[in-house]
Parts: C-alpha cells; sequence; structure tokens
C-alpha cells in the first residue's frame, strides 16, 4: 500500500492548482482502501509480482475517488470521514469537475498498462457504476421500491468496483475464466456486505465512529434495507410514518424511525444479509486460492466487513 500511496501521490499531479488542492484533499482523507487492498491481495495469492497491480492499484482507487467527490453532490453531504466534504469545502462545481479529472487521469493510467483486457475490465465497471448511480437517484423518496431493486443498485453502484478490483489480480496473473469469475464472485459478494453494513450502520453507529451524520440516508431519502426490511414488519401506523419520512426526508423523525426499525429487529436482519454475503465471497475463494497469506487476508476480509463501526 505504500508503493500504492507513492503511485497516488505521483499521478494525482497537475499543472492546475485547484486540481490538487481538492485531488489531495479527498485522498488525503485516508479510507479504507479496501478496492486497491484486493487488486494486491488476489494478484499476490495468484502469484503475480508485477509492477502494473501498484498502477491498478491506484486506478481503482482514483475510480473510487472519483465516485465519492460526485456522490456528495448529488447527496448534498457536508460530511466524509469525519472531515468536510470537498463540495462544503470548494463547492458543487469544482467537485464535480476535479472528479472528472480523477476518471480521465485513471483512463490515462489504464493505457500505460497496455492490457486490453483490463482496459474492458476497468471501462465496463466504471460505466455499471453510473448506471447505478442513476438508479439510486431514479428510487429516492420512494417508500415501494422492491428490496430486490435495492439490492441491484448496491451490486452496480458499490460491488461493481469491488468485483473489478478482486478481477484485476486475476487477470494480471494470467488466470482462466473460472478461477477469475471466481475472483470476481467474492469481490462482488464482498461489496454487497460491505454496503450492506453501510447502510446498516446509518441507523446504528454514531456520527463520530462513522465520519458522516447518522441519518443522513434517510434526510436524502434512500429506502435502505433497515427501513424496507421495517416497513414490512411494522404496524400500519408506524408503516405509515417510515413512509412518510422516506419520501418527504424528514430527519426530524428519525428518533423515532430509529426506534422502529430497532424494535422490528430490521437491524439485525439486516446484518444476517450481510453475513450471508460475505459467507459467499468466502465460499468464492476457498476452492479456488492456494493456501497463503494473502488467501487468508482476504478471508479475514470476509469478517471485517461485518463487525465494524464506521
Amino acid at each position: 500500500m505504500l508503493r500504492v500511496d507513492e503511485v497516488i501521490r505521483d499521478r494525482l499531479s497537475s499543472r492546475v492548482a485547484l486540481i490538487d488542492q481538492i485531488s489531495h484533499y479527498i485522498v488525503g482523507a485516508g479510507g479504507k482502501r479496501i478496492r486497491p487492498r484486493l487488486v494486491l491481495l488476489f494478484s499476490e495469492a495468484l502469484g503475480f509480482e508485477g509492477p502494473e497491480r501498484y498502477e491498478l492499484a491506484a486506478i481503482v482507487e482514483f475510480i473510487h475517488t472519483a465516485t465519492l467527490l460526485h456522490d456528495d453532490v448529488v447527496d448534498e453531504s457536508a460530511l466524509r470521514r469525519g472531515r468536510a466534504t470537498a463540495n462544503a469545502m470548494f463547492g458543487n462545481a469544482a467537485s464535480v469537475l476535479v472528479g472528472d479529472f480523477l476518471y480521465s487521469r485513471a483512463f490515462q493510467m489504464m493505457v500505460s498498462v497496455n492490457r486490453m483486457h483490463v482496459l474492458q475490465v476497468l471501462a465496463d465497471a466504471t460505466n455499471v457504476i453510473a448506471e447505478g448511480e442513476v438508479l439510486q437517484l431514479m428510487n429516492m423518496h420512494d417508500p415501494d421500491l422492491a428490496v430486490a431493486d435495492y439490492l441491484q443498485v448496491i451490486r452496480f453502484k458499490t460491488a461493481k468496483l469491488f468485483e473489478a478490483s478482486a478481477r484485476l489480480g486475476a487477470v494480471l496473473a494470467g488466470a482462466d475464466v473460472a478461477l477469475e469469475e471466481a475472483c470476481a464472485d467474492y469481490g462482488r459478494s464482498l461489496g454487497t456486505a460491505f454496503q450492506l453494513v453501510d447502510d446498516l450502520l446509518d441507523y446504528e453507529g454514531n456520527s463520530s465512529e462513522l465520519g458522516k451524520n447518522v441519518g443522513d440516508d434517510l434526510r436524502e431519502g434512500k429506502p435502505t434495507l433497515p427501513l424496507l426490511l421495517a416497513m414490512e414488519r411494522a404496524s400500519d401506523s408506524e408503516r405509515g410514518l417510515i413512509r412518510q419520512a422516506i419520501e418527504h426526508g424528514e430527519e426530524e423523525k428519525l428518533p423515532q424511525i430509529l426506534a422502529i426499525v430497532r424494535q422490528t429487529g430490521a437491524l439485525d436482519a439486516t446484518r444476517q444479509a450481510a453475513q450471508a454475503e460475505a459467507d459467499k465471497a468466502r465460499k468464492a475463494i476457498l476452492s479456488h486460492l492456494p493456501a497463503s497469506r494473502a488467501r487468508e487476508a482476504l478471508l479475514d476480509l470476509c469478517a471485517r466487513s461485518i463487525h465494524r463501526s464506521s
């Protein structure tokens, strides 16, 4: 990861001062860096040691960072990773344009790797992520959203880049189709589990640990799994309260909504759904990857994705 950070710092450079400032601000905020770790871990697990793995790890982090910049503008978020968002600091226009810079820089870096399959994986992932963003926008303030449609957004918006990151390690190692798909299955399931826990923590966590404001999803009118499950299990009056909160983004109703979500067992059910996805990720690689330090780290990520507070 230290080598990846070197690549990130080198590739962030721009002759435009504001691009430098915002890019370093958002990337410097840290984060878990799970996606670049997946590139490195799958490369190691499959025996690939070439320098391209650092470049690709930095590329997926750039793509992820670009989505964060655009997300925060769309969601009008003011806090991320415990700091003011870039749009809160520098304005919406600058955030969107620097997000565009990070996307285009990522594609410049992809070309330098000079592998058509790598380009295909990342180009497809970037396009699917954009589709997921639009799907989520369409689902905002919709209390009648089906759980299957909610999960589709997760698969597109979050899990797709996890999937691509895992797949890239297999591509670099020249793995066969079956092994590449097993790695991709791991990434897709891990990414889904990760997002389910994120959605859970928006109702279970606290702002200081999360690095964002608890209840942001409700304020933005996002019908996530805890709310959808609570509505299935709640009384008519409680269901009506949740519906109204989703439709109007009524953050002031958060204490009442939290009580309903907890008493209906929706939080436990959401964590169980995340655990099922983490178990799928484990099974995807247990029989495909040889025992190694990297495989153990990948299995450990499955557990860490569920049992976290931020």
